[in-house]
């Protein structure tokens, strides 16, 4: 794993890796070599935050077909020597992803390189859940042998294999090869023992027992903190279950540290439930201070913790980060002073990328704080994380009177759907661009369906007209 490094936000390269609208504008009006060089890198090294959840492949995808981009950069990348030796997804998902949508367009040569990867890549298995979306049967078919090829005939190649059918993501491939007499045998075999091997698991449990008390939860917890297996949450709903009236001062003592780390952190937990507008709860944590006092208090929403939090919302420490991001989204509009105040003030002193900015956007949304529009136009600028941008363009649709004639706009072309939705409900149509865009997401077979169930609620009405 590698992290990224992005680029200044006001270069194409910077704009394509953010995933941003104005990317793919400024890429089309770009000289094309220009545009193909920063789309390549930005696909082979993958420039997002956090990969499992960002969106880019479509996003690249639909770049690739505007420039008519050829995939020989691609294909290096993907059948280089680094494909023996690096076996990680993120090397090489982003890729594989981008050519599993080309495929869905017709690009043919996209389903060749999938195919080829599937037989004989590292990461296999991505690029067959791919294909088993968007090829025919007979390709898939013509994969068995180079696949199964994978797993030899020994108790750890079945073993292997059991495990591959079990957890495949896409699961048509197996059923196609398990119809095929040459490996139907093989692979029923795999699939029941896959089946066994769930069932076995679920009969297995390492956790609580019947008959457990308080004490019993405690011992439980400290044994997973000293595997390294935090386990202060589950043992608090435990706890919520066989904890008996006359345990509740075993616990509050637990909550003060008397117990261990483990304990406290569980007794906190199972608190900021059991007795969430207990003041004493609150004072506990605020002692505490600490990672899992604050997870606890995370936990809590009512009166008692939104008074406490206008109180430590000033606070420089996680706690008042916490804070600051209760009153965000529990807050009224008393608290627009200290939402303000904290969003500008993590800006500042975290940058752009901030994982504590977004419940803050959020709840400058919420809140309509009109001032807080350019702090927000800042962040939708200059954040590496898509969603974040996302979440920042729906805030500015709320607090930034000039969002639908700007951002929204090139929001159109943003790699989230979500933040397509919100362009599709604000952009104005008196810009040149936005109506044959509407139309090009309302025909696009790719497109999400709430993206298209705004887009018609923007022109059905002007098409009746």
């Amino acid at each position: 794993m590698f992290e990224p490094v992005i680029a200044p936000s006001g270069t194409l390269l910077g704009l394509l890796q953010r995933g941003r609208g104005d990317g793919t504008l400024h890429a089309l009006a770009a000289p094309r070599a220009e545009a193909l060089a920063a789309l390549n890198q930005c696909v082979l090294r993958d420039p997002r935050q956090d990969w499992q959840v960002e969106n880019r492949s479509l996003y690249y995808a639909r770049l690739y077909l505007d420039l008519d981009g050829p995939l020989g950069e691609i294909e290096t990348h993907l059948f280089s020597a680094d494909d023996l030796v690096d076996e990680d997804d993120h090397r090489t998902g982003l890729a594989l992803s981008v050519l599993g949508h080309l495929a869905s367009y017709g690009r043919d040569d996209a389903l060749m390189l999938l195919r080829r990867y599937a037989a004989r890549g590292a990461n296999w298995s991505w690029a067959l859940d791919e294909l088993a979306l968007r090829d025919d049967d007979e390709g898939l078919r013509g994969l068995a042998t180079p696949v199964l090829a994978r797993f030899p005939a020994t108790a750890d190649g079945e073993a292997r294999l059991a495990a591959a059918v079990r957890d495949a993501y896409e699961p048509r491939p197996w059923f196609l090869w398990e119809e095929t007499p040459a490996f139907g045998d093989r692979l029923r075999a795999a699939r029941q023992q896959g089946s066994f091997d769930r069932w076995q698991r679920q009969l297995t449990p390492s956790g609580p027992r019947p008959g457990w008390g308080v004490q019993a939860v405690f011992d439980w917890a400290a044994d997973g903190l000293r595997r390294g297996t935090p386990l202060h949450v589950p043992a608090a709903r435990c706890l919520a279950a066989v904890a008996a009236p006359e345990d509740r001062s075993a616990i509050l003592a637990a909550a003060a540290g008397a117990a261990g780390e483990a304990a406290r952190a569980t007794a906190l937990h199972h608190l900021v439930v059991a007795e969430p507008e207990n003041p004493a709860v609150l004072d506990l944590i605020e002692a505490a201070g600490d990672e899992p006092a604050v997870a606890a208090y995370q936990r809590m929403y009512g009166p008692a913790a939104i008074d406490r939090a206008r109180l430590w919302a000033h606070r420089p420490d996680a706690l008042g980060a916490a804070a600051a991001a209760l009153l965000a989204t529990r807050g009224g509009a008393e608290d627009t002073g200290l939402v303000l105040g904290a969003l500008r003030s993590t800006v500042r002193g975290a940058g752009p990328d901030s994982l504590g900015l977004f419940p803050l956007v959020d709840g400058a949304g919420r809140l309509s704080i009109g001032c807080a529009a350019p702090v927000l136009r800042h962040i939708y600028r200059e954040t590496s994380s898509s969603h974040l941008r996302g979440r920042a363009a729906r805030a500015l649709a709320s607090t930034d009177p000039s969002f639908a004639a700007g951002f929204a706009v090139e929001c159109l072309w943003d790699c989230e759907e979500t933040t397509r939705e919100v362009a599709a409900l604000h952009a104005e149509t008196a810009d040149a661009r936005v109506a044959p865009r509407l139309r090009h997401l309302a025909a696009d077979p790719a497109e999400e369906e709430d993206v298209q169930s705004a887009v018609r609620s923007r022109i059905a009405p002007e098409s009746a007209v």
